[in-house]
């Protein structure tokens, strides 16, 4: 009896274990490499957290945010997110769609974090999340193939209109100083534009388009001024080669250096340098800008962030597993550059002092620093990158690429179909 009477005790102990355990929920989206290296960093965060689960609910991109935006919808979302910096003004327009970071200051190192980093996740004056990192747009150029064709890498703005042509010219038809998808285009001409007339196309502060029409119609001449002088491959041939959004680096003519240039994320840079040949070589242009330009029309914003669900009823665990894979030293060597140079000092130092950082990456962060600190890279509007609304702009430049308006038609649904669209959202 007293045997049986102990085997009892025995499988009744993990069934109370099971009852006691807390369980934090964590979502996100990436590849594989992300995945295995948040698996371990939870790991070492149950670790320190005895009787703690982080379950992980993770997958790729496709999909996140249709997911994402049922459980919010249903008050079921994860208790620690990761999304995209558009996102909140999809899902907290008034600053009250995720949990106020504000009132967990006593578990977060906000300190870690510049005035700007912090600014980019504030709504309606409630901190809603804080940046794993941040990413923008650089000037990325194949060097070898520039050398080959007896060229300079572009400096200006009109280097860069003048490369197509000559580059051309050495290299033979087919060949392009600068590839990009259309969105990337889009960017870099609008770039051009903010230089140009003080403005880009949303208004940051307001619901409205910034741009007059006369802005917009320069925005319109200046994409078809990089397809026309030959600046920038066409979207209808990219369309022809296997897909207008492939990437550039799955395109052949990249690989051998017959297309040299890329305005790229600077977090893509080591995946663009992934498929060339060994005889090509890689480098960081200057940033083109315009005599007086205000701003320099570089376009940024934090590659992912991290959010704490409204919801959860664990804000406050949730706020220090946040707090962990932002700033903690261990976490961050764990982590790595899985999602960019670190925001957080602490785990940015931590990365120098371990060695390896690609020289290249670590120029265009450079780069990109020396722009915000100079208040030279304005905070865009978070509705630019709207799902829908960029779906709008794309249909619009679309139209442009495959000649099916002009220039004035599509410049004035630029600003008047776009104004309507914006009250919309």
């Amino acid at each position: 009896m007293k045997r049986r009477l102990l085997l009892g005790a025995g499988a009744i102990a993990p069934f109370v274990h099971a009852q006691s355990e807390r369980v934090l929920r964590f979502a996100w989206w990436g590849g594989s490499g992300r995945h295995q290296a948040t698996l371990a960093a939870l790991r070492l965060f149950e670790q320190r957290h005895p009787g703690l689960r982080v379950k992980a609910e993770y997958m790729g991109f496709n999909g996140y945010l249709e997911r994402l935006t049922t459980q919010i919808a249903g008050r079921s979302e994860p208790d620690l997110m990761q999304i995209n910096w558009a996102w909140l003004a999809m899902f907290s327009k008034r600053g009250n769609g995720f949990a106020d970071l504000n009132l967990q200051q006593k578990v977060l190192g906000l300190d870690q974090f510049s005035a700007d980093d912090i600014a980019y996740g504030q709504v309606q004056g409630k901190l809603n999340a804080l940046p794993t990192s941040f990413s923008a747009r650089v000037m990325l150029w194949n060097q070898s193939a520039f050398q080959r064709a007896g060229l300079k890498i572009p400096s200006n703005w009109d280097e860069l209109f003048a490369s197509g042509r000559a580059f051309r010219q050495s290299q033979g038809e087919g060949a392009y100083p600068l590839d990009g998808e259309l969105y990337d285009m889009m960017l870099l001409s609008q770039t051009y534009v903010q230089q140009l007339h003080g403005t880009s196309y949303v208004d940051p502060l307001n619901r409205r388009i910034a741009m007059s029409e006369r802005a917009a119609l320069d925005w319109v001449k200046t994409y078809r001024r990089l397809v026309d002088e030959k600046v920038c491959t066409p979207l209808p041939l990219r369309a022809s080669l296997g897909g207008a959004e492939k990437p550039t680096e799955q395109q052949p003519d990249w690989v051998v250096g017959r297309w040299a240039g890329n305005y790229t994320w600077d977090s893509l840079i080591g995946l663009r340098a992934s498929t060339l040949k060994p005889t090509e070589q890689l480098a960081l242009g200057a940033f083109p800008t315009l005599p007086n330009a205000r701003d320099s029309g570089l376009f940024g914003r934090p590659t992912v962030m991290y959010a704490v669900g409204r919801s959860s009823e664990q804000a406050e665990l949730a706020a220090r597993l946040m707090n962990f894979l932002l700033c903690d030293p261990d976490a961050a060597k764990v982590l790595g550059r899985t999602r960019g140079l670190p925001s957080a000092r602490s785990a940015l130092e931590v990365l120098k002092a371990q060695g390896g950082l690609p020289p290249l990456e670590l120029a265009a962060h450079e780069q990109i620093r020396a722009q915000r600190e100079a208040g030279r890279l304005r905070r865009p509007a978070p509705l630019f990158e709207h799902a829908r609304f960029l779906k709008f702009m794309r249909e619009v430049f679309e139209t442009i690429a495959y000649a099916k308006t002009t220039d004035l038609d599509a410049a004035r649904r630029l600003v008047r179909e776009g104004n309507a669209l914006l009250q919309r959202l």
